[in-house]
């Protein structure tokens, strides 16, 4: 038991099975960096307070800053019967500067300690996932100023809608993403709080200063309850929940291309670097980038569950049971930072078949609405509008005519209301050109929802670079 930070109440080791069963070493080992961050700020913060002597505060510093060189070069052995991150380096500590050594551990708690580490780390998660959704966002923009006058079918079930702009479709999942973004900004708020200082649960009794441990770590605050502080795992499950939703989102955007590809659709064609072929079949060209987006989305929704099943049930305040929190949310955010990395890479290659797209636009009487639009600005109640054009498309499909090739005397026998300038609104680029609402399809609102976006995104640019800086500068 001399290992073990709480061997003293035991008499027997522990057995080789709960050894196995409770470590978590192997897993929270990535967290080093950030647990040595942390115990760095509370020992200069123990020889402010005059907890411990300003001589064993810098032999401590000393200590960990060679620790810390050895993680990062890759030279450390992590012991499994240590247990966990936090125990193995405080083991290095003591061994590398005595007794000194022992003193890191006064007035924390491993119970705050990994609700700190965890912190830590999810916060620069976080910002690199920021940027990374970022820059999905610009490559989304540019693909839609790239092929802006293409026009495509929308959809709803599945089915031949109206004509929209290829570019509007595509500022669809921008404004997706947009809020995915907006969720993370949101999430990072309250992850940037910090844990340290509540001990074991009810707080410490030594003349402590958290503000001062807090600005040392770049926290603009600090949790306000001890007990919470140690048992919260609110901002991980938050975490996994914006991670779930932006998943969902690359999801849908991936059936988009899967569908897209297929040669009944012919709407796009994807690059060689990012498809594989059939083991038998000679001719086959997969989409197992997209395929494999969409696979891993159920993973990280597995995640969510996971961390949510795990705090069900637990009273107040810290449980073992928290030590499953990490394994969920380390893969959870590897799984999200991949697929933004590889779909961000994969935008700009799609080759988009312009002509195709147009061509099924025209497809499926999707300027039907425009014609009962007509109607209703002729004076014709929409309803009865609603009704004509119904009887005019079931026309079309029996005899095999798109609304645009029918003759004026064929559309003047289902309303007198029909005059020549009607077939001038059941063109696609009419149809487009005519939806100039806020949020609409039309080529000049589109256009300012591009310049806006690209504004948003210099500004978000800017506004998170000093927020950067500000963390950098305590």
């Amino acid at each position: 038991m001399a290992k073990k930070q709480w061997g003293g109440r035991f008499a027997g080791s522990t057995d080789a099975l709960m050894e196995r069963l409770g470590e978590s070493v192997s897993f929270d080992s990535r967290l080093a960096l950030w647990d040595i961050r942390a115990s760095r700020a509370h020992a200069r913060m123990l020889g402010v307070r005059g907890i411990i002597s300003p001589e064993d505060s810098r032999a401590i510093l000393r200590g960990l800053d060679a620790i810390e060189k050895e993680v990062k070069a890759g030279k450390v052995a992590w012991d499994v019967s240590l247990e966990d991150v936090h125990t193995n380096i405080e083991a290095m500590l003591i061994a590398r500067i005595g007794n000194a050594g022992k003193k890191l551990h006064t007035a924390r708690s491993r119970n705050d300690q990994i609700a700190t580490d965890v912190r830590l780390w999810l916060r620069d998660q976080i910002d690199d996932l920021l940027r990374k959704l970022r820059a999905l966002r610009q490559a989304l923009v540019a693909l839609a100023e790239q092929y802006f006058h293409v026009i495509l079918p929308g959809f709803t079930h599945l089915q031949h809608a109206q004509p929209v702009l290829f570019a509007h479709h595509l500022m669809a999942y921008h404004e997706m993403f947009s809020r995915d973004q907006e969720r993370m900004d949101s999430c990072f708020a309250r992850v940037n709080r910090m844990p340290l200082g509540a001990a074991a649960l009810a707080g410490t009794p030594y003349p402590i200063d958290r503000n001062y441990v807090a600005r040392l770590l770049g926290y603009p605050a600090v949790t306000e309850n001890s007990i919470d502080s140690v048992s919260d795992r609110d901002t991980l499950i938050e975490f996994c929940s914006a991670a779930a939703i932006t998943m969902m989102h690359l999801s849908r955007f991936c059936e988009e291309l899967i569908i897209w590809a297929t040669p009944e659709f012919q709407f796009i064609e994807l690059p060689d670097a990012f498809c594989t072929g059939s083991s038998i079949m000679p001719q086959k060209k997969n989409p197992d980038v997209a395929e494999l987006i969409r696979g891993k989305t159920g993973r990280v929704y597995g995640h969510l569950v996971s961390l949510l099943t795990l705090l069900k049930g637990l009273p107040l305040s810290y449980n073992r049971d928290l030590q499953e929190d990490k394994e969920p949310l380390f893969d959870c955010v590897e799984t999200l930072r991949s697929c933004l990395r590889i779909f961000t890479a994969l935008l700009p290659k799609l080759n988009v078949l312009q002509q195709n797209m147009t061509k099924a636009a025209e497809q499926g009487y999707t300027t039907a609405t425009d014609l009962a639009d007509y109607l209703t600005a002729k004076g014709v109640p929409f309803r009865t509008a609603h009704e004509i054009v119904g009887r005019i498309v079931a026309y079309g499909i029996k005899h095999g005519k798109a609304l645009h090739e029918m003759t004026l005397e064929e559309l003047q026998t289902f309303s007198k209301a029909i005059t020549a300038d009607a077939r001038t609104c059941v063109t696609i680029e009419h149809s487009v050109r005519s939806r100039a609402a806020r949020g609409g399809t039309a080529p000049q609102t589109v256009k300012k929802a591009i310049n806006n976006a690209w504004k948003q995104l210099q500004k978000k640019k800017k506004s998170h670079a000093a927020a950067k800086q500000s963390v950098r500068s305590r």
